[in-house]
């Protein structure tokens, strides 16, 4: 007997599978000169390359290391592209799919408990924000401060004494979807936290003194949607008009030079900054919110990944700040 699927169905579930990267790599690669790094973009302007460091191709520039990601497709040609002009790169990761795998590993340590040495999807941070308001009532609370484009919450815990008007500092991770460790980061530093309060001098003195608001994941649909579709997405996940490409880089959505960088205003770009600033109800949200504790907030604390930097202002220009002195007088004690 013959069984045959309709088209319909097949073609729903191709559509549902998740991407995959099999035997796709990721290349290091660091142009000595102009040239070099000029031939670097001039291949991301003919091939789909995903920029891991920097993140756009406009940024490579000489003595600069550089990170890519490349389909097994376009890989042959990239590295003899490489090889003819005499340009040094390393492979790093031979086969994605199979690191990506790796990170996969979702079994408890031990039942029950909330893990932080292992990702963690939405649906457990969730249940680990309400664990710690439960666990510690009088130095944890969570705030509701919107809702994404597929109205999922954006909860920010806030971690402090009660009842006190202090000086407070906002932290957010996971604005990037893909950057795991970030939300990873949060969590972590919520738990440690509460946990060496009144034991660690350090972080006693600190929370007597001030209080954090901490975001533990800015892009919470398209952290979802990479863990179930496409573990290298980067936006979020809202519909942009007259382009089939989804998402906006919440990074560059901020009403602070929204239009000065180049190459952001292409919706199917990693980097697409949105329609116009604070166009994405995630920013929105995280910026009212800034905005309605102005009086207490005092800095804004940013947690990504790949690249073990301190950043500090400015992004889009090289003018320096008006206490540039002290940001990094504080680098240094760092």
């Amino acid at each position: 007997m013959r069984f045959v699927l309709p088209v319909a169905l097949i073609a729903t579930t191709l559509a549902n599978a998740p991407v995959r990267f099999d035997r796709e790599k990721v290349l290091r690669v660091k142009p000595w000169d102009e040239k070099e790094a000029n031939l670097i973009k001039d291949l991301a302007q003919t091939n789909q390359l995903d920029f891991w460091y920097p993140d756009a191709a406009h940024h490579v520039a000489p003595n600069m290391t550089v990170d890519f990601r490349v389909s097994e497709e376009e890989s042959q040609s990239i590295q003899s592209a490489l090889d003819q002009n005499q340009v040094h790169y390393e492979i790093l990761t031979h086969n994605l799919q199979k690191e990506i795998e790796k990170q996969f590993d979702v079994k408890e340590d031990i039942p029950g408990r909330h893990s932080y040495s292992k990702y963690n999807n939405w649906d457990k941070i969730v249940a680990w924000t309400e664990k710690m308001v439960h666990k510690r009532p009088e130095m944890v609370s969570r705030i509701k401060i919107g809702t994404t484009v597929e109205d999922n919450p954006l909860y920010v815990l806030k971690i402090g004494k009660k009842g006190e008007r202090r000086k407070a500092i906002f932290m957010d991770c996971g604005i990037h979807a893909r950057e795991w460790i970030s939300p990873a980061f949060c969590q972590w530093f919520v738990y440690q936290a509460t946990k060496t309060y009144g034991k660690n001098k350090i972080m006693t003195k600190l929370l007597d003194r001030m209080n954090f608001y901490v975001l533990p994941v800015f892009n919470v649909d398209g952290y979802i949607w990479s863990w179930t579709q496409n573990r290298m997405w980067r936006k979020n996940r809202s519909k942009n008009q007259n382009s089939k490409c989804i998402g906006t880089d919440l990074n560059r959505n901020f009403n602070v030079s929204w239009n000065s960088s180049p190459n952001t205003e292409n919706p199917c770009r990693e980097t697409y900054r949105g329609p116009s600033p604070e166009s994405e109800k995630e920013t929105k949200a995280v910026t009212n919110f800034i905005r309605s504790h102005l009086k207490s907030i005092k800095a804004y604390i940013t947690i990504h990944s790949y690249s073990q930097m301190l950043l500090v202002p400015y992004g889009y220009t090289t003018d320096l700040p008006p206490n540039h002195k002290d940001l990094t007088r504080h680098q240094v004690l760092l």
